[in-house]
């Protein structure tokens, strides 16, 4: 038989609309109190788990140019050698030989994943570029602002590390921000400074060391922090020579703790607030009371 309103009784009837009542509200309530209420991921779980990583920027995931792209140049005919076009590429008039080469910046998060600096924001790091490259437009000295996405068309224009069996040298992915050149005489010494760390977040990023590779093609498979050398051990040069007319150079930085640790401050500051507001006591201290209010009105109707 279908129940009706009078099947039920008055009294019976207003206890159950209390009880489902009270039902909705503590699960309404409790789920406020332990998520943010907007449905979907809980951003300070999100924020805590980047946290953990100890990484306070994302890695930048940029992959090569491929054959027919904007900013493919070239590759050996033997698959020896890939070239991309670089806006720091620059050829000297008058040529005066075969030297050509790279002064590159690579900057990595704290997991050493290439970025961008967009977590280091008005910051700059100069590499001074001696006389051999007076003549360069953007040497002398040769600067990188960060973060690189604001400053230039092509953040990242090199892939200088990784290996990728179906290419002749990198993983396939942009790493690094580099200054370019040819023409130089095959006799010529090609100087440079130590990196210059200057700006808002200069003490948040270290000074890793630098990759030097002279008089033979760049050897990607290796670790740009663990074969990182001094600026000592590498002398700050190169000599080109007859049939080795081609030098690189990569300034490998990285982020320091600081910005993770400060973003583990403000999260913990975020985490206390939470018991001054509706998701901690103050949630719990509603359930209670919904609770309470529901007993006595079904006591008056038993």
């Amino acid at each position: 038989m279908a129940l009706t309103r009078s099947a039920l009784g008055r009294p019976a009837f207003v206890a159950g609309v209390l009880v489902v009542g009270t039902v909705l509200a503590v699960a309404a309530l409790t789920g406020l109190a332990i998520g943010d209420g907007s449905g979907g991921a809980d951003p300070a779980l999100e924020t805590e788990a980047t946290i953990q990583d100890n990484v306070s920027e994302d890695a930048y995931v940029e992959p090569a140019p491929e054959e027919g792209d904007l900013f493919f140049e070239e590759s050996a005919g033997d698959g020896s050698w890939v070239s991309y076009l670089n806006p720091r590429d620059e050829y000297r008039d008058p040529n005066l030989g075969q030297g050509s080469g790279k002064i590159c910046v690579l900057l990595l998060n704290e997991a050493g994943e290439p970025i961008v600096g967009e977590s280091v924001p008005n910051t700059t790091a100069t590499i001074q570029t001696g006389d051999s490259l007076e003549w360069h437009a953007d040497a002398d000295p040769f600067v990188v602002e960060y973060p690189l996405t604001d400053n230039y068309a092509r953040p990242l224009d090199s892939d200088q590390f990784g290996t990728n069996p179906e290419l002749p040298h990198g993983d396939g992915y942009m790493d690094s921000h580099c200054l370019e050149w040819h023409g130089l005489p095959e006799d010529e010494t090609v100087e440079y400074g130590e990196v210059e760390l200057e700006g808002a977040h200069a003490d948040d990023i270290e000074v890793v060391g630098y990759v030097q590779q002279t008089h033979e093609a760049w050897e990607t498979d290796i670790h740009p922090v663990g074969d990182a050398e001094s600026y000592d051990a590498t002398e700050g040069s190169w000599t080109y020579e007859p049939g080795g007319s081609h030098g690189q150079v990569v300034a490998v930085l990285q982020l320091n703790d600081d910005v993770a640790d400060q973003q583990s401050h403000d999260q913990t500051d975020d985490d206390d607030g939470l018991a001054d507001g509706f998701g901690g006591w103050v949630g719990l201290g509603a359930i209670v009371a919904l609770v309470a209010l529901a007993g006595v009105a079904f006591s008056r109707y038993r």
